[in-house]
């Protein structure tokens, strides 16, 4: 086998049957074989060329690749350049109950037509659930989130609408915000909140995205770094911040600190010392 095929899995410990692929090939071809999960890639350099559904496909850089369970394909570079792609094996078990809470009926049935596709949204969720499986400081809140908007778009995609419904006060998503609140500095998790909604978590995901305008870790997420700002501005060092609301290290804290805020944790302090 050439050196330039590589083959690399991946698995988080949080994320129940999920796994991600990376690869990059220029002589290799996979035979005829079908999966148990949906299989989402995307085609990131070269040409990925595969039989399926009864006809040939090719996917060039930038495209989506989806592949339901049991469809039966086969694979190769189609180029002269090395093929270089991420698939993300997500299994029915896990997507389904999140495409029935996005509206999808009869969700252990459903099927996407189209196994190549230039979509650049899809393509982002499903490099996001990548990046999400390949770090090491993803929660599973964090992951159910993403998923679950990730279901929202496969249905969209479908032509199902989900309708906005009115806000009024409901004691039982009050009830779940002052637990995260809480819970500022510590891992939440789904289950947690579900018993304390008294309701499944995916129908939580549904509800509270409906209530809040967010998933459950986006809100979680936008509350700690709005205390994690206050921190800083009464004067507490950006180490010390990160350790008080939970971030795994500094490096962390500041990945999440600058797209919210423009500025470093550091940078942010040093620009209030000098005013």
């Amino acid at each position: 086998m050439s050196v330039e095929n590589r083959f690399q899995f991946a698995k988080s410990a949080v994320l129940d049957e999920v796994m991600l692929l990376e690869a990059s090939m220029s002589d290799f071809s996979y035979g005829t074989h079908a999966h148990e999960e949906f299989s989402f890639g995307v085609t990131l350099s070269g040409r990925q060329d595969f039989f399926a559904l009864g006809e040939h496909h090719k996917s060039y850089a930038g495209n989506v690749i989806v592949f339901n369970p049991e469809d039966a394909h086969d694979g190769h570079s189609g180029a002269d350049d090395p093929l270089h792609y991420k698939m993300l094996y997500v299994h029915p078990d896990q997507l389904s109950p999140m495409l029935e809470s996005a509206g999808v009926r009869r969700a252990q049935d459903f099927r996407i037509e189209l196994p190549v596709q230039q979509d650049v949204v899809l393509k982002t969720h499903i490099l996001r659930l990548a990046a999400l499986v390949e770090s090491s400081a993803t929660s599973a809140l964090e992951y159910s989130s993403a998923l679950f908007e990730f279901a929202e778009y496969l249905a969209r995609q479908k032509g199902i609408q989900i309708e906005a419904k009115p806000r009024l006060k409901d004691p039982v998503f009050e009830r779940v915000r002052e637990y995260l609140h809480a819970h500022v500095g510590a891992e939440v998790s789904l289950d947690e909140l579900s018993q304390l909604a008294h309701m499944s978590k995916y129908h939580l995901l549904r509800c509270f995205r409906d209530y809040f305008g967010m998933t459950p870790h986006q809100y979680w997420q936008n509350y700690r770094m709005n205390r994690a700002k206050e921190a800083l501005e009464l004067g507490m060092s950006p180490a010390d911040v990160a350790f008080t609301f939970g971030f795994t290290d500094l490096s962390y804290f500041n990945r999440r600190f600058k797209p919210m805020f423009g500025l470093t944790p550091y940078q942010f302090r040093r620009t209030l010392l000098r005013t």
